[in-house]
C-alpha cells in the first residue's frame, strides 16, 4: 500500500527549491497550487491552497528509510537546519532530523 501525504506550504517555489537540494528527492509540477516530491519511497504533496483555513503545522515526524544514513546526513549539511543530530536512539534505530522550509520534521533512519 502507498501512501501519499497532502501537506500545506506558504511558498510553492521556496519549497521547490528546498526539496531539489536534498539528496535522493525529485520534485515535479502537478495540477493546481501544487508540487510533487517524491524520494526515499514517498510521495508529498504540498499545496499553496489553503485548504484546512491554519497554517502549516504537523504534530508529528515523517521518517524516510534510507540505505546509509551516514551518507544521507554528510550530503544533508548545509542544506537544511538540523532538528536533531546523527545518532544511535535507545529503540535501535540510527537517524537524524532536519527542519524542512515549511516548519515540518523529516527524520531519515538506517534501513536495510
Amino acid at each position: 500500500m502507498a501512501l501519499t501525504l497532502l501537506l500545506r506550504c506558504t511558498d510553492l517555489e521556496r519549497t521547490r527549491a528546498f526539496y531539489t537540494a536534498l539528496p535522493g528527492f525529485s520534485v515535479a509540477p502537478s495540477t493546481g497550487d501544487t508540487l510533487t516530491i517524491t524520494g526515499h519511497g514517498a510521495r508529498v504533496v504540498f499545496t499553496a491552497a489553503d485548504l484546512w483555513h491554519r497554517a502549516p503545522t504537523l504534530t508529528g515526524t515523517l521518517y524516510f528509510t534510507v540505505p546509509d544514513i551516514d551518507a544521507v546526513f554528510v550530503e544533508t549539511q548545509g542544506r537544511a537546519q538540523l532538528a536533531w543530530t546523527l545518532q544511535d536512539m535507545p529503540y535501535g534505530a540510527r537517524e537524524f532530523g532536519i527542519v524542512d522550509c515549511n516548519g515540518y520534521i523529516l527524520a531519515f533512519q538506517q534501513g536495510a
